[in-house]
């Protein structure tokens, strides 16, 4: 269907029903970690099992999301979707009703099947549901649902946690599944891709391969450093079969991941500066919550209001930023809110160990406030850089380098935060780096929090060329 014969009235049910499923995968997962303290008697497991409750969902949406966004541009981003919305409202239910702790890691994996068709396709839909001038706008608020659902999940969940028992963090998936599904549904177009395509096979078994090798390297190495046997050998192998992975791609007919799409520098830029802003948020996330109770002496319902800060602005700036970006471009937007977020970080690198609620805020505000002013035009430019046929791989490539990110960010961060730790206490530390001094925990997170500024830094100075490059051009054309 030509782009000026497409039916955009429905757009905002669109928006609403896509809106469900992103909020749901994203809430689900901030629920689930809160409970694990409770989980962790009621199911009479210990914690580094428990821990594969979180793990197993993780891994299994960094390792299928390319795959589904790919069936997605094959046989249609409607009917993947739906499933998915199916399979993860299945899935909570069925994690439930779990009766020990190893059926609720499996039932996990089957929610994140669901939660990798809903979260591959979210934004390929809201981007064909748009015309292209609302295109950053709608994916602001796309951002916005992210940010509640992350505000949203530990209040929710603590609350259910007092009124109920925990088989609710995942009943409480139901009824949003079921009128979600259904809004999809009714209001969702189906759109058949033209022409018969073949699933590259070869190409999605490497891939997961490498995805989940490197993953489980990465996630390893952070219990037992990396330098262990084993961690290097994951890494090895996720690094040989990702090599296999573009070998394969440049010589299937129709593979998974058209790698001439990296051609496009703007396209390549924006996932890896969208990579750093994730690396560096999800390391903060991590240790933030140690150094604000260990440290500062806040109890968790003051840590979790005040962690909130970051979310919310993040919610409130993108659809402005969003709506900026379809009017001036995409480019200079991206470029101010990565200048703002490395402000902050810069801003938090003089945390102290008797600074008050208030002096935290207001530091960290700026890291909220430039990731909603630098994530929408970043994700519609993305977006925006690819055919039609391509955005369901697209939408799955931006899912992917979030949770890469997360994941690694959690665990090279907080290893070279014990590392520091470690080293301005002048002896090892046994018991782990929480329990040193305050001083030796603080000094740690200055100099993590100067390694995340350079890591925005270079970031930002990859889109400042592409935006002098995109001035070039226009003045010569």
């Amino acid at each position: 269907m030509a782009a000026d014969q497409i039916d955009y009235s429905r757009k905002w049910y669109v928006f609403a029903g896509v809106a469900m499923g992103i909020f749901l995968s994203t809430i689900d997962g901030s629920i689930v970690n809160v409970a694990l303290p409770t989980l962790v008697q009621e199911l009479d497991a210990n914690l580094a099992t428990l821990e594969w409750v979180v793990l197993a969902y993780l891994l299994a949406l960094g390792t299928l999301m390319l795959s589904m966004g790919r069936l997605g541009d094959m046989i249609g981003k409607k009917s993947i979707y739906v499933a998915g919305f199916i399979i993860f409202t299945l899935g909570s239910v069925l994690c439930g009703l779990a009766p020990n702790v190893y059926w609720l890691i499996g039932f996990r994996v089957v929610q994140a099947v669901g939660g990798a068709m809903i979260m591959a396709l979210g934004m390929a839909i809201v981007t064909e549901s748009f015309p292209p001038s609302e295109r950053g706008r709608a994916l602001g608020l796309t951002g916005s649902m992210v940010s509640i659902g992350i505000v949203l999940g530990p209040t929710l969940g603590g609350l259910i946690l007092d009124a109920l028992s925990w088989h609710w963090i995942f009943f409480v998936n139901l009824p949003v599944g079921i009128v979600g599904t259904l809004m999809v549904i009714r209001f969702v177009p189906a759109r058949r891709p033209a022409g018969r395509q073949r699933f590259d096979l070869v190409g999605a078994v490497t891939f997961f391969a490498g995805m989940l090798a490197m993953l489980l390297a990465v996630t390893l190495g952070q219990q037992v450093g990396f330098d262990d046997r084993r961690v290097l050998f994951l890494l090895a192998g996720g690094v040989a079969a990702m090599a296999a992975f573009v070998v394969v791609e440049r010589r299937a007919s129709q593979p998974m991941l058209d790698l001439e799409m990296f051609r496009n520098k703007l396209f390549s830029i924006n996932l890896v500066s969208g990579f750093m802003t994730f690396v560096s948020m999800s390391g903060t996330v991590f240790l933030m919550p140690f150094f604000l109770q260990d440290v500062l002496g806040y109890d968790p319902q003051q840590v979790g209001l005040m962690l909130a800060a970051v979310p919310l602005a993040v919610g409130m700036v993108s659809p402005l930023s969003g709506a900026l970006s379809d009017r001036v471009g995409t480019r200079p937007i991206t470029v101010v809110g990565l200048a703002v977020v490395m402000v902050g970080f810069y801003s938090l690198s003089t945390v102290t160990a008797d600074m008050t609620a208030l002096g935290y805020v207001l530091r960290s505000l700026p890291i909220g406030i430039g990731l909603g002013i630098f994530q929408s035009p970043n994700n519609s430019a993305v977006m925006g850089t690819v055919p039609r046929e391509r955005l369901g791989v697209a939408s799955g490539l931006l899912s992917i380098t979030r949770i890469v990110g997360q994941t690694t960010g959690i665990a090279v961060l907080s290893a070279l935060w014990a590392g520091r730790v470690a080293v301005y206490y002048g002896a090892p530390l046994p018991e782990g780096a929480t329990n040193a001094p305050a001083a030796a925990q603080v000094a740690g997170l200055h100099d993590i929090f100067l390694v995340i500024v350079g890591l925005i830094g270079f970031g930002l100075a990859l889109s400042v060329w592409a935006l002098m490059q995109e001035k070039r051009i226009r003045t010569q054309s």
